[in-house]
């Protein structure tokens, strides 16, 4: 296209979404679950709110249309959804459509918090924030096993930053595969793929789901490395299927 961007690179690390407080600091009274009553009717009316607004942002938007809902249908408890980054706003609600009615969780990193208005509403859209001392993570990983025990499904984006219309899959860790790995619990993929609209200037976008994989190994290092690596081998796959470049994204070398 003729008007398309151009995004440079030096690793795909790289953060091309900044927040007013990029650097923001989780508070040392920070709770991950909140039980009291104002917290609970909060969280029920907002989450209700989002999901049915953002039906109409996704559909008309973004033009969103997701496949393979079945297979997350037949998961009767607690599972895990790895998806690719590459909606700032859209990511937030696309794993709610797809897990519905299922209530989501979100694994994010606290730079969301400096986020204008949505930063003051993350804990009641289920957002579970990331901490850099050993007591938030203990904390993460409790609200963790708290949610997936209820039945929940926990979802994360293992290549940490946003890259807007990405059409590939980034190279990540299997760290974030620790989470179901420890408590023996499937994980599918969630891939977004970006393929050209007749109709309008964005291309479509098709969210695949493919799973659910589940761990193998004897080691919780072995069963995180064995579910990375069937949830990247499908996110691959499915990427194959764009034929767009909305935003093209280059090494700076170039």
């Amino acid at each position: 296209m003729s008007d398309r961007r151009t995004r440079y690179y030096s690793s795909f690390t790289d953060d091309f979404e900044h927040s007013a407080e990029q650097d923001y600091r989780l508070p040392d009274n920070y709770r991950w679950v909140r039980t009291d009553i104002r917290s609970r009717i909060l969280s029920a009316v907002i989450y209700g709110a989002a999901v049915a607004i953002s039906a109409v942002y996704c559909r008309l938007i973004l033009h969103m249309r997701i496949k393979g809902r079945e297979k997350l249908r037949v998961l009767k408890d607690g599972y895990f959804i790895y998806g690719n980054h590459t909606q700032p706003v859209g990511d937030v609600f696309i794993p709610a459509h797809a897990a519905f009615p299922r209530r989501i969780y979100t694994v994010v990193s606290p730079a969301n918090y400096g986020l204008p208005v949505i930063g003051r509403i993350l804990p009641y859209l289920g957002a579970l924030p990331v901490s850099d001392d050993l007591s938030g993570m203990k904390k993460l990983q409790q609200a963790i096993d708290l949610r997936v025990g209820l039945g929940h499904p926990i979802v994360i984006y293992p290549e940490a930053h946003v890259w807007e219309y990405y059409t590939g899959i980034r190279p990540y860790p299997d760290a974030s595969f620790k989470y179901p790995a420890r408590i023996d619990k499937p994980a599918v993929a969630m891939t977004t793929v970006y393929n050209r609209s007749r109709i309008f200037r964005r291309p479509r976008m098709t969210v695949y789901i493919d799973g659910p994989f589940y761990p193998s190994g004897d080691s919780v290092r072995e069963k995180a490395s064995s579910l990375h690596d069937k949830v990247y081998s499908a996110m691959t796959e499915r990427a194959r299927l764009s034929d767009c470049e909305y935003i093209e994204y280059r090494p700076k070398s170039e």
